[in-house]
Parts: C-alpha cells; sequence; structure tokens
C-alpha cells in the first residue's frame, strides 16, 4: 500500500521575472514563484510501506522556481468569452483557462520535474493552477499502484496534518475524493496556525509519451477569503485537465 510522506507548493504572484504577455503589444508581465515552506500543496514522495524492500518514489521535493518564461509557441484556443485552451503539445495535455489569467511555464529538471506550467489571475492573489509533471517510476504503471483513491486521499491528507503537534501546526482536513477515468480527483484544506485556510482541489493521473509513464499532479488553490472569487474558477480549470 503507499503512502504520501511530504508536499510543497509553489506559490505565485506578480514581480520580478521574464514573462511575455499573451495578447496585444504591451510591455512584458512579470513574474515571481515564491516557495511556501509551511503550506504544501503539490505530491512530493510516496513510498511503498510494510514492505521488507521498502522503496521511496519521489516525486516532488520542496524546491524554490525562481522563473517562468513563456514559450515562443504557446498554443492558446479562444473557445468562448470566459474560457480559452491552453495546449501543450509537448506534454500532451490541454486545460480550460479564464480568458484573463496568465501563463507561465519553467524547466524543472534541476529539481526533479519533467515540466511546471502554472496559471494564475493577473492582480495579485493567493489563487492559482499549476501543472506538474514527474517520472514515477517503473513500478507505477497506473493510478491504483498508489491504491484505491480513498486509502489514497485519507492517507495524504493524514500525511500533511500535524495539527496534533505541540505547538500545533497546519491542520489538514479531507472534504471529498472520486476517481474518474484514470484521474484521482481530491479535495482538501489546509491551515497554518494564525492563517487563512487554504482550500486545495488537485486531480492526479498517469500517461505515457511513448517511452515511459509520466505523473501529472494539476493542483488548484485559492484561500477562504477569495473563495467567492475564485473557488468557481479554480475548481474548473482543474477539472478541464485532459491528456491528448
Amino acid at each position: 500500500m503507499a503512502s504520501i510522506s511530504r508536499f510543497c507548493c509553489v506559490h505565485m504572484r506578480a514581480s520580478l521575472c521574464n514573462f511575455t504577455a499573451q495578447k496585444g503589444p504591451s510591455p512584458p508581465t512579470t513574474l515571481d514563484l515564491e516557495h511556501h515552506k509551511t503550506t504544501p500543496c503539490l505530491l512530493s514522495s510516496i513510498e511503498e510501506g510494510r514492505a521488507v524492500n521498502r522503496r521511496q518514489l519521489i516525486l516532488h521535493t520542496p524546491v524554490a522556481v525562481a522563473a517562468f518564461a513563456v514559450p515562443n509557441a504557446l498554443a492558446l484556443n479562444d473557445v468562448s468569452e470566459d474560457v480559452r485552451v491552453y495546449t501543450d503539445d509537448e506534454n500532451k495535455f490541454k486545460i480550460e483557462i479564464p480568458q484573463e489569467w496568465q501563463v507561465g511555464t519553467g524547466d524543472g529538471e534541476s529539481s526533479g520535474f519533467k515540466s511546471i506550467t502554472a496559471f494564475y489571475p493577473t492582480v495579485a492573489s493567493n489563487s492559482n493552477v499549476s501543472v506538474v509533471i514527474t517520472g514515477p517510476g517503473p513500478d507505477f504503471t497506473r493510478m491504483e499502484s498508489f491504491g484505491k483513491v480513498d486509502e489514497f486521499a485519507q492517507t495524504l491528507v493524514s500525511g500533511l496534518d500535524r495539527s496534533w503537534r505541540k505547538p500545533p501546526g497546519v491542520a489538514a482536513k479531507l472534504i471529498d475524493c472520486k476517481s474518474s477515468d484514470g484521474i484521482y480527483y481530491i479535495e482538501y484544506s489546509l491551515q497554518n496556525p494564525g492563517e487563512s485556510r487554504r482550500y486545495l482541489y488537485s486531480a492526479i493521473g498517469m500517461a505515457s509519451n511513448g517511452w515511459y509513464n509520466r505523473l501529472y499532479t494539476v493542483t488548484g488553490q485559492y484561500v477562504e477569503e477569495e473563495t467567492d472569487k475564485y473557488a468557481s474558477k479554480v475548481q474548473k480549470v482543474v477539472a478541464s485537465f485532459r491528456f491528448i
């Protein structure tokens, strides 16, 4: 049975990095990704328990990503007045994002990632969606390799919870989970003492690029005070993720 040991989060806000706006001749937009040491949100590591030969699979390690640079041939197609489709032909996925949101991509090879893509509002916000791609290793061929979605979600959230410590740490609560078309959907909340509650909605799936399997972790997050403004948008973006 697989268990999850750590998560890490990439927190986005507009600041000081090279970024090119998607529309019009406006000057470059800037982006800074700030590592949140105490607010986990991306799949970190999975290890097999109770077996004599314990094997640890590192999926994500805590890392501060300095910059996202927008690729020259970015595929963004308008589908309505409110939504457009981002298509990544190289990494074989597509996702629908709000028209006004920006896109940033980064090469995470030095941190163990295959690819990192971020989607975030133009205005300063604690809400965003990210797609992180990693290599799960030969022992993991489908999501069921990590266990059924219920046990996967329960182990994930209980592994994140530190509310029992003295002094208390982050409180993690599972809200819902389900499996659909080979993708695990997990909704949960995290709250550090004295801070706003953060809601996270993740879609985790596996696909092959023709040579080896890759694990896709799509994570949307928003803070409690931004629920009315961003909750529906974040959930729709994550739910729209598809392999191509």
